[in-house]
């Protein structure tokens, strides 16, 4: 059995963090003088004792150096932690939620998945609303060191092809990942402000552009209205959408370009990959929505860039109901929804890399089975795909979709209807936010599911944002007996 005291050091000292984050909310609730200030007072409380505990427990066993079960455990078990505390505002807060409607709105803000349980958001008190976006916010941050430390280190769905690009961490995953959190968190935070006073500028009141410039940056995508970003529709469509493609982008490629590569951005090929494509999506939405408006050019334009980035980016925003606009572009939605940005970003689903890779492998193939005798290698970036990166994309692609099925059977079985079911296992495993349908489409909300369907869901967005393997390697009894 191999020494947990380490990852429980780094979960309590992550968990304390938490508590820390609850007094912003608390003290917005405080000015506001309606008394709900009072559940975060309790809730940083409980958590910061919780995890100061934990760590206190665990301290004798701190080391710089993780073996490979400590860094699965520890991804798997700071995504599981911190949303178990981020729920307790939710549970003794104005919302009065469940347990299981507080962790899956916790979980969702955590993965930045965006699905909600909660209507009537222009009502509810401001702190709550803070808070999600809070959760929103360090769940993107968070999930940028995961993807530049950890998973690159445990070779998960191809990510090792970044190794060498990112950061030597071999033995040294704590120290590195310290380092790596500095410099991406201070871009991070610079980007943050600069969407904030963007909103503020072209007329979003302070409260809104606070807690949306931390949703859109962390392609998250709660929002304080019920009507989502509909609530602000025009010029502030654009800037959104703008700044959901940043965030998109790989943070590696900001820190190298302030370190003075000033062309690593368009140098990256899953950069160059992920802006076309958004290109080709919007172009084809646009011409399809001015057959719909036919003299609302510029509305067409506006709605096709915003939901077609909001929903590839994973962010989850909606301005408009788009399942009004025909079978067409409702498919054309679903599908990109499992496209993704790229990595290293703060979105999710299954990323531009990965199908640049499967294509180029399925073009190697084409043209040997053309030329049998020929030398065929895939290449990404004019580099050569080594063997274990193109299998473990390839088995990334076999768990992603084999999760898609099994989840859309599970919650068939607890009731739901076929397309709330395949929307909604889509979009909890690729993180998206909103679904299809009338139900958890984006005119509406996951509260009406049923306490099952919430927990496939909550596991369904965990599986998804730690990229399949990293959760399920601890699933294993091969894992426990290493």
């Amino acid at each position: 059995m191999f020494d947990l005291r380490p990852v429980g050091y780094v979960i309590g000292l992550l968990v304390v963090g938490l508590s820390l984050t609850m007094i912003p909310p608390m003290l917005v609730d405080l000015v506001q003088g309606q008394g709900h200030w009072f559940a975060f007072l309790e809730s940083a409380l409980i958590t910061f004792a919780t995890g100061l505990l934990l760590a206190m427990a665990c301290q004798n066993g701190l080391s710089d150096r993780l073996s490979i079960q400590q860094t699965f455990l520890l991804t798997t078990g700071v995504w599981v932690a911190l949303p178990l505390f981020g729920a307790i505002p939710f549970v003794l807060g104005a919302t009065d939620a469940s347990f299981t409607d507080a962790f899956f709105e916790a979980m969702s803000g955590m993965t930045t998945t965006g699905s909600t349980v909660f209507s009537g958001l222009d009502d509810l008190p401001r702190g709550l609303l803070l808070w999600r976006g809070i959760l929103q916010w360090l769940g993107g941050i968070g999930i940028i060191v995961v993807a530049m430390v950890f998973l690159p280190e445990l070779r998960v769905g191809g990510m090792q092809i970044f190794k060498s690009e990112a950061f030597d961490t071999m033995g040294k995953i704590l120290p590195r990942a310290t380092e790596i959190a500095t410099q991406i968190s201070v871009i991070y935070v610079a980007m943050t402000l600069a969407c904030l006073i963007c909103y503020m500028v072209l007329g979003m009141q302070p409260f809104d552009a606070i807690v949306h410039a931390l949703t859109t940056i962390s392609t998250g995508g709660f929002s304080t209205r019920d009507a989502s970003f509909g609530a602000f529709s025009g010029p502030l469509e654009y800037v959104a959408s703008v700044f959901m493609i940043l965030a998109a982008l790989p943070f590696v490629r900001y820190v190298q370009m302030v370190n003075g590569n000033q062309k690593a951005l368009l140098k990256d090929p899953q950069v160059r990959g992920f802006l076309m494509t958004i290109s080709l999506l919007v172009m084809v939405t646009y011409f399809v929505l001015t057959t719909i408006f036919p003299h609302h050019w510029e509305q067409a334009f506006r709605e096709a860039l915003f939901n077609i980035t909001s929903i590839i980016s994973g962010t989850g925003y909606a301005s408009v109901d788009y399942m009004n606009w025909g079978n067409f572009l409702i498919s054309i939605f679903f599908f990109i929804g499992l496209i993704g940005g790229c990595a290293g970003s703060t979105a999710c689903s299954i990323k531009i890399f990965r199908y640049q890779i499967l294509f180029a492998s399925i073009r190697a193939q084409l043209h040997k089975t053309q030329s049998p005798n020929g030398v065929f290698t895939p290449r990404y970036g004019g580099r050569k795909i080594d063997d274990d990166v193109l299998n473990s994309v390839m088995s990334f692609f076999m768990f992603f979709i084999v999760t898609l099925g099994v989840l859309a059977v599970l919650l068939a079985l607890t009731g739901l209807d076929f397309i709330t079911a395949v929307s909604g296992a889509a979009t909890a495993v690729a993180n998206i936010g909103p679904g299809l349908g009338d139900q958890i489409g984006p005119s509406g909300n996951f509260s009406g599911l049923n306490d099952p369907a919430k927990w496939l869901l909550i596991a369904g967005m965990l599986i998804g944002r730690l990229e399949l393997l990293a959760v399920y390697a601890i699933l294993t009894v091969s894992f426990w007996r290493a």
